[in-house]
C-alpha cells in the first residue's frame, strides 16, 4: 500500500472512530477528600513523584488541553522549568540554561524528547503534533543511566493516553480569536478481554497569522518580482497554521504476564511562516561610522586591516511594534510536513523481574521555505528524515536490591537540499550558497544499567553506569555564490565535496544517595554526568558535550492528610565542550562552537497548596546563574565603508591579531548563555464555585515571570528580552457528574511578545538584525466531553 493511501486510511479511520456514538458510562467522582497521587514512570517503574529523585514537573493530559497545548512549542506555558525558543520553523528546548538552538545536520538535542520511548532528535519533527497525552514528564538534569538516548541537560517525555477497559469517548472543541480552531477526539473500544484499541486525532487551523506587515499591500500593487521565475506570496499576516493529525493505539494483553502496546501515528501540517521583524545595518543612518563610533557599535578588531563593528550596544529594536512590521521582499515564507511514526512496547513479567522492549520507527518528508530580510527565500527541494530507535531492558529485583539493565540502538538518515536564493540578483536570480546533505547517517548504540541499594530501612545507595559508542558519515556538497541560477535545483557537480565521518565513545555514570525518614519526607544528593556527541558543520567538526552535575533536593508531603506539596533542588553544573551553535555567514551556513567551560548554578522550588476543598494555590520559584568561563568563538562583522577591511575579515573575524601565529579567537568569557533567565517564578491559583447538584465552576489563575534574557552567546542589546508577566485567565463550567465542560479563557492577559529569537547575520552584501517573537494574547472558548 503506498504511503499516502496509508495515511489517507489512518485519519479516515481515526475520524470515523472519533465520531462512533456511545452510550453515557457513569463513573464516580472521585470524593473531594482524596489526595490524588501523581504516578510517574521517570525510573521506568510506576512511583509515587514524590519518590523519584529526580527534579521533575508533571504535566497531566487535562492541564495540557485547558491550556490549549497542542505542540512542543507552548510547553513552556506550563513547565516552568522549560525554555522553548523557535526560529521560523524549528523548535529549540532548553533547561536549567542548557538547550541546543541550531538545525545542524549532524547535532543532536542537549534535552532529549521521547514520545512512549521514541527519541525525538530533529528539530523540524518537534513541531509536529503532540496531542491525547496522559501527562508529560519533564525531567531536570542529566539523563541516561536509565533508557534511551544520553542528554546533557534533561528530557521531556510524553506519555499518550493508553486503549481503556471499558467503551468512552472524550474530546474537546475550542474557538478563538485569530480564527483558531481546534478539535480534539478519541474512543476506546475494548474488542475483547485483554485486547482492546484506541482512535483519537486532533486538527487545528489558525486562519488568521499572528503578524502584520503593511507592506505586502504595496508589495502586491507594485511586485517587484514581476517577470522572475520565483513568484512570491506577499499575504498581509504571517503565522497561519493548518495542522492535523490521528492516531490508532493497541493494547493486546494475551495473557496475565504478557502486554503489548503498539500504536501508528500520522501527522500533516502547514504554516505560513512567521516572518521576523528585522534592521538593516547597511541603511542609511544605521551603519556605523568611523571607528565604530556611533550608535552602540564596537570595534572588535583593530589590529585587522579596516574597521570592523559588532552592533553589541545597539538600540534599534526596541521600540518596534511586534505584532506589525514590515516584511522582506521576498514575501512570506511556508513550510510543509507530513511525519508518520509506529511505536511498540512488548513488557514480559518473569516474576521477579520485567523484560521489555521499545521500538519505534519514524519518516518525515517536510519543504521549508522561509524569506529572509531583507531579500531572500531559502529554497529547499525536499528534506526527509528516517530514524529507528530500539531498546531492551531487564528490569526487577533481587532481594531487596531493585535493579535494571538494557542496551540501546539508534539510526537516523537525513537527506536535504537547499539554496540561500536572492531572485533580485540576475535574471533568474542567484544562490548566495546552495549545498546538499546526502546522505547524513548518524548511528548510536549504548548498554546501561542502575541500581538501588538499601542501606538501611531510611537509607538507598543508588549508582548507574552507561557506555555509549556513536558513528556519523556524511557527503556534503557545497557550491557556494551561483549566478542567474534559480529558483530551480541545480544539476551540475558542487565543486567541493566533503565526504565526513566521526566516531567517539563515552562511559557516564550516576552515584546518589536518597534519605526517607518517613513515607512523606525524602532527600536525596547524588552526582551524575552526561554527554552529547560531537559532529561536523559546513565549516568543520565540533567536539561533545559533556556536564558534571552535582545535585541535591527534598521532597516533602504535609497537612493532615499529605495534600499540600513542596519540592526543593539545587543544582552545580560543570560543563566542558558545551555547543553553542551561531550564524555568522548565511553563504556558510551554521557553525558550532565548544565552549572551554562553563559553570551552571540555580536553586528551585514547588508548591502546591490545598487551602480547603475549593481552593488550590501552586507555584516555582527558579533562580539560575549561568556564565561561559572560556568561550572561543568568531564574530559576523560590519565593515566601515572605506576603512580598507580585507576578505573574509569583512563579514566575519575569527583571527583578532594576524601578526602573532596560531588563531586569537574572540573569547566570550563571562558572557550568559542564550534562554538562561536568572529568575522564573509562576503561581497560580484555582478556586471553586460548588453549584450543588447543578455542578461546579471553577475559576484559574496563572502567571509567569521571566527575568531578562539573552538570544545569542554574544550577548547584544538589541537581541535581548526584557522581564515580561505573562497571565493566563479561565473560567470552566462542569456539571455534578463532570461528563462535560464549557469553558472560557484568556491566555498571555499582557499580551507580551518576547523575543524567541535574534541573530545578527551577514548575508552576501547585506548586514541584518533579525528578531522573531511569540505569540500575542489569545482567547476563546472550549467546550469539552468525557463518557
Amino acid at each position: 500500500m503506498g504511503m499516502f493511501t496509508f495515511k489517507s486510511c489512518l485519519l479516515m479511520g481515526t475520524a470515523a472512530l472519533a465520531v462512533t456514538p456511545v452510550m453515557a458510562q457513569d463513573r464516580p467522582s472521585a470524593p473531594a477528600s482524596d489526595v490524588e497521587e501523581i504516578v510517574v514512570t521517570a525510573q521506568n517503574r510506576a512511583e509515587s513523584v514524590q519518590d523519584v529523585p529526580i527534579a521533575i514537573n508533571v504535566v497531566s493530559g487535562e492541564a495540557l488541553q485547558d491550556a490549549g497545548v497542542t505542540d512542543l512549542r507552548e510547553l513552556d506555558r506550563v513547565a516552568s522549568g522549560v525554555q522553548i525558543t523557535q526560529d521560523q520553523q524549528n523548535t529549540y528546548v532548553a533547561v536549567r540554561g542548557i538547550g541546543t538552538a541550531s538545525n545542524n545536520e549532524t547535532q543532536d538535542t542537549s534535552v532529549t524528547i521521547n514520545i512512549d520511548g521514541e527519541y525525538i532528535n530533529r528539530t523540524t519533527v518537534l513541531n509536529a503534533a503532540v496531542f491525547d497525552l496522559e501527562r508529560v514528564e519533564v525531567l531536570r538534569g542529566p539523563q541516561g543511566t536509565l533508557y534511551g538516548r544520553n542528554a546533557t541537560a534533561g528530557a521531556v517525555n510524553f506519555i499518550t493516553r493508553k486503549p481503556g477497559d471499558t467503551f468512552s469517548v472524550n474530546g474537546s472543541a475550542s474557538y478563538g480569536n485569530y480564527d483558531q480552531i481546534i478539535l480534539n477526539a478519541g474512543v476506546d473500544l475494548p474488542i475483547s478481554d485483554g485486547f482492546a484499541i484506541r482512535a483519537s486525532g486532533i486538527y487545528s487551523n489558525r486562519g488568521t497569522g499572528y503578524t502584520f506587515h503593511p507592506n505586502m499591500a504595496g508589495l502586491r500593487a507594485g511586485n517587484p518580482l514581476a517577470g522572475k521565475p520565483y513568484q512570491p506570496n506577499y499575504a498581509d499576516r504571517s503565522g497561519t497554521q493548518d495542522l492535523k493529525g490521528g492516531r490508532l493505539s493497541v493494547r493486546f494483553e494475551p495473557t496475565t504476564n504478557l502486554r503489548i502496546d503498539a500504536a501508528v501515528e500520522y501527522a500533516d501540517s502547514y504554516a505560513l511562516l512567521e516572518n521576523y521583524a528585522y534592521v538593516d545595518l547597511n541603511a542609511a543612518g544605521n551603519a556605523p561610522t568611523a571607528g565604530c563610533a556611533s550608535g552602540g557599535y564596537v570595534e572588535v578588531a583593530p589590529l585587522q586591516p579596516g574597521t570592523q563593528c559588532i552592533p553589541l550596544n545597539t538600540n534599534f529594536l526596541a521600540n518596534i511594534d511586534r505584532s506589525s512590521y514590515n516584511g522582506p521582499t521576498t514575501g512570506v515564507g511556508y513550510q510543509s510536513m507530513e511525519s508518520l511514526a509506529v511505536r511498540g512496547r512488548i513488557a514480559y513479567d518473569l516474576g521477579d523481574a520485567t523484560v521489555t522492549y521499545i521500538g519505534g520507527y519514524r519518516h518525515t518528508d517536510s519543504i521549508e521555505r522561509p524569506t529572509l530580510p531583507p531579500a531572500y527565500v531559502f529554497l529547499d527541494f525536499g528534506s526527509k528524515v528516517e530514524t529507528q530507535s530500539h531498546e531492551l531492558r531487564l528490569n526487577g529485583e533481587a532481594g531487596n536490591i531493585l535493579y535494571q539493565v538494557g542496551a540501546f540502538y539508534y539510526r537516523e538518515e537525513l537527506n536535504q537540499e537547499k539554496g540561500l536564493h536572492n531572485p533580485f540578483i540576475g535574471p533568474n536570480g542567484s544562490y548566495i550558497t546552495y549545498f546538499r546533505r546526502s546522505p547524513v547517517v548518524s548511528k548510536s548504540w549504548s548498554v546501561f544499567g542502575q541500581v538501588d541499594v538499601p542501606i538501611t530501612a531510611e537509607l538507598t545507595a543508588q549508582g548507574g553506569i552507561r557506555y555509549t559508542k556513536g558513528d556519523r558519515e556524511a557527503v556534503y556538497e557545497n557550491y557556494n555564490f551561483v549566478f542567474n541560477a534559480g529558483p530551480n535545483p541545480l544539476t551540475t557537480p558542487a565543486p567541493v565535496t566533503l565526504n565526513l565521518a566521526q566516531s567517539e565513545d563515552n562511559i557516564s555514570w550516576l552515584a546518589g544517595l536518597n534519605y526517607k525518614p518517613n513515607a512523606s519526607t525524602m532527600f536525596y544528593a547524588k552526582v551524575s554526568t552526561g554527554f552529547k556527541g560531537g559532529g561536523f558543520d559546513a565549516v568543520g567538526t565540533y567536539g561533545p558535550e559533556k556536564n558534571t552535575a552535582y545535585e541535591t533536593g527534598m521532597k516533602l508531603d504535609f497537612g493532615e492528610r499529605k495534600q499540600h506539596r513542596f519540592n526543593l533542588a539545587g543544582f552545580y553544573y560543570d560543563y566542558a565542550g558545551l555547543q553553542n551553535a551561531v550564524l555568522l555567514d548565511n553563504t556558510k551556513g551554521g557553525q558550532i562552537f565548544n565552549a572551554g567551560k562553563a559553570t551552571i548554578w540555580g536553586v528551585e522550588a514547588e508548591w502546591d497548596i490545598e487551602l480547603n476543598q475549593w481552593n488550590r494555590f501552586y507555584g516555582s520559584f527558579n533562580y539560575l546563574n549561568a556564565k561561559f568561563d572560556d568561550l572561543a568563538a568568531a564574530y559576523a562583522v560590519i565593515c566601515v565603508p572605506a576603512s580598507g577591511c580585507v576578505a573574509p575579515n569583512d563579514a566575519s573575524v575569527g583571527d583578532l591579531d594576524p601578526v602573532t601565529p596560531g588563531v586569537q579567537a574572540p573569547n566570550l568569557a563571562g558572557n550568559t548563555p542564550p534562554m538562561s533567565p536568572e529568575v522564573v517564578i509562576s503561581v497560580g491559583y484555582d478556586h471553586i464555585f460548588s453549584l450543588g447538584s447543578a455542578g461546579t465552576i471553577t475559576a484559574s489563575a496563572f502567571s509567569r515571570f521571566k527575568s531578562k534574557y539573552f538570544l545569542t552567546i554574544f550577548n547584544e542589546r538589541d537581541l535581548t528580552q526584557k522581564a515580561f508577566t505573562q497571565t493566563d485567565l479561565s473560567l470552566t463550567y462542569r456539571p455534578e457528574n463532570r461528563k462535560f465542560s464549557v469553558a472560557g479563557f484568556v491566555q498571555n492577559l499582557e499580551n507580551e511578545r518576547p523575543m524567541v529569537f535574534g541573530a545578527f547575520v551577514a548575508a552576501g552584501p547585506d548586514r541584518v538584525l533579525n528578531a522573531g517573537f511569540s505569540r500575542p494574547r489569545t482567547y476563546g472558548v472550549r467546550v469539552g466531553f468525557d463518557f
